[in-house]
């Protein structure tokens, strides 16, 4: 018999029998196929997921059809005359839609720019230095966040009076700018930022605004891109301020505008339908191509436990 190659022997792996019982209890469950309870977890999300896509696809299917189609019983998915984008053409040919869509996204895109600003601002003071009454701030701005915005309506309105802001864009901007979740939010995200990153900066000499310019800011893009997509989704989607401060059709925002519209023709069932479509698509847009940064943003900022 010849002996074993010295060489081959110590070259040879030794795995524990624990390791080894693990890989083999993972290539078993593999071989086997997933779980039951992973098969009903896909189930249900499939579930909802068709639940909340069906008035999606109705609304969007609903606004390429002729009013008479639209409106007709029994109700068809496919019409007999085939599709037709009359209803889109009847909407963009009746009211300002360009001339609204413009106003959201230059009021959207204000008031986004400035409430990330101020609460990135509010936040990193929050988060970083002390000072006296930071904690009482701290749980103002917290209950805050409980107070609905409808109560606040009636003075916001008559502070934009007596400032000469009623039918401005400035009308629309100004009382959406403070946003205290968004304070809370970047305030616990800076906290879980080391301190240790700002120190030497601080013994060099930098001052805290450089610190925050340089250092701060840089590491918490996924963050403040994430608050930035929620903002201006909220401020696209905000009907009832710019509803009550302009009354000048030129600068209504498209959900305003679209519903003078509605009012204006009565009940289109497609015509209806096309608006919807029209005013949610720029957000669909928007979420296609930011998805990712809204949910690192979600998972880096510690809004679930810390």
């Amino acid at each position: 018999m010849s002996a074993a190659n010295p060489t081959t022997a110590a070259l040879t792996p030794v795995v524990p029998r624990e390791r080894s019982a693990a890989v083999a209890a993972t290539s078993s469950r593999r071989r086997r196929g997933p779980a039951p309870a992973r098969i009903a977890a896909f189930v249900i999300l499939a579930v909802l997921a068709a639940a909340w896509l069906v008035p999606v696809l109705w609304a969007v299917l609903t606004s390429f059809k002729t009013e008479a189609e639209a409106a007709a019983m029994p109700v068809t998915i496919v019409p007999e005359n085939g599709f037709t984008i009359q209803a889109y053409l009847n909407v963009l040919s009746e009211g300002l839609v360009p001339r609204w869509a413009w106003n959201s996204l230059l009021t959207s895109a204000a008031v986004t720019l400035i409430t990330v600003t101020i609460s990135a601002l509010a936040g990193y003071a929050l988060s970083r230095l002390r000072f006296a009454g930071r904690t009482m701030l701290i749980t103002l701005i917290v209950a805050s966040i409980m107070i609905p915005g409808q109560i606040l309506i009636v003075p916001l309105f008559h502070l934009m009076l007596s400032l000469n802001l009623v039918d401005t864009y400035w009308g629309i901007i100004l009382p959406q700018v403070v946003a205290a979740p968004m304070v809370f939010i970047l305030k616990k995200f800076f906290d879980q930022i080391p301190f240790e990153l700002e120190e030497a900066a601080l013994m060099d000499g930098a001052s805290r605004f450089r610190i925050f310019r340089s250092i701060v800011l840089p590491l918490s893009r996924p963050i403040l891109g994430a608050v930035a997509i929620f903002v201006f989704i909220g401020a696209w989607n905000n009907f009832l301020w710019p509803f009550i401060v302009v009354n000048d059709s030129n600068l209504m925002t498209l959900p305003t505008g679209l519903q003078t519209v509605i009012s204006a023709y009565g009940i289109q069932y497609a015509q209806n339908m096309a608006q919807a479509v029209l005013a949610a698509l720029p957000l669909i847009v928007v979420f296609m191509f930011f998805q990712r940064q809204i949910i690192k943003g979600i998972a880096t900022t510690g809004i679930a436990g810390t």
